[in-house]
């Protein structure tokens, strides 16, 4: 696994207001853009917990996925902002966010106009199923064409058990039925022929060093999750792919 690097934010340049949680372009002090999730919007270090799981484990599995980095947010940054929601989102940030490099240039993944490889398409699928992503629709595909590849993006809207981990072991268990919604679902191929390769490289060890890698201040921000929460989690969830597996095919079967 790549190093994560840490930046320094120096500037920010826009919001992005199609994100509910309302990321923003800023600038770093190595001198390049990064698209900002702030612990301090609506899901808080949650999201970005699950953004920054679901980055690492689409890139292990060969998925194009913009650089991941922990982007430290002074005290008193944004404290000029006109906007009094920005400058709340700001001040409530301080500290350390996720930043994804931003792909300046590119455009939003559309099934209906662009092609996909099947097997890649397989491959999103499964990750998706496997971190019960809700988020990648017609609606909003959280994919882009950047020089002209596909690149994936936001998982912030998944692992969602770690809103209610009372029961982590059923949830762990349990097919994901949302993803009959899933935009590539009708272009993907079969899971079963990327099953087995995504299995050899998603071993216990590779979780392990994943979830070491998150920050301890985004895990100490909530009593109710730890570091043992999400390894524990992610390797039952290995186990009983089969579950979640069927549910996809079952649901893609109808759409084919």
């Amino acid at each position: 696994m790549p190093q994560i690097r840490t930046v320094n934010i120096t500037r920010y340049v826009t919001p992005l207001r199609e994100g509910g949680s309302l990321p923003a372009i800023v600038e770093a002090d190595d001198g390049f853009l990064y698209v900002l999730k702030f612990k301090g919007a609506g899901q808080g270090a949650k999201a970005l917990i699950s953004d920054f799981i679901g980055a690492e484990m689409a890139r292990e599995m060969g998925l194009k996925v913009p650089e991941v980095v922990f982007a430290e947010l002074s005290e008193g940054f944004g404290r000029t902002e006109p906007d009094e929601e920005i400058q709340d989102l700001l001040q409530f940030s301080t500290g350390l966010n996720l930043g994804l490099h931003y792909l300046s240039g590119s455009i939003t993944f559309d099934a209906v106009v662009n092609d996909i490889d099947a097997l890649v398409a397989a491959k999103i699928v499964w990750l998706d199923a496997f971190l019960m992503n809700i988020d990648r629709t017609a609606r909003n595909t959280n994919m882009l064409i950047w020089h002209k590849e596909l690149w994936v993006i936001d998982h912030g809207a998944s692992l969602y058990f770690h809103h209610n981990p009372e029961n982590w072991e059923e949830q762990a268990a349990k097919p994901f039925q949302q993803i009959k919604d899933h935009v590539l679902l009708k272009k993907s191929a079969p899971l079963s022929e990327v099953n087995d390769t995504i299995l050899q490289k998603f071993t216990p060890e590779f979780i392990d060093k994943i979830v070491d890698l998150i920050p301890e201040v985004w895990i100490s921000s909530d009593p109710g999750i730890s570091r043992d929460l999400y390894r524990d989690f992610l390797k039952l969830r290995l186990k009983n792919s089969s579950k979640f597996i069927s549910e996809a095919e079952n649901a893609r079967e109808k759409l084919v």
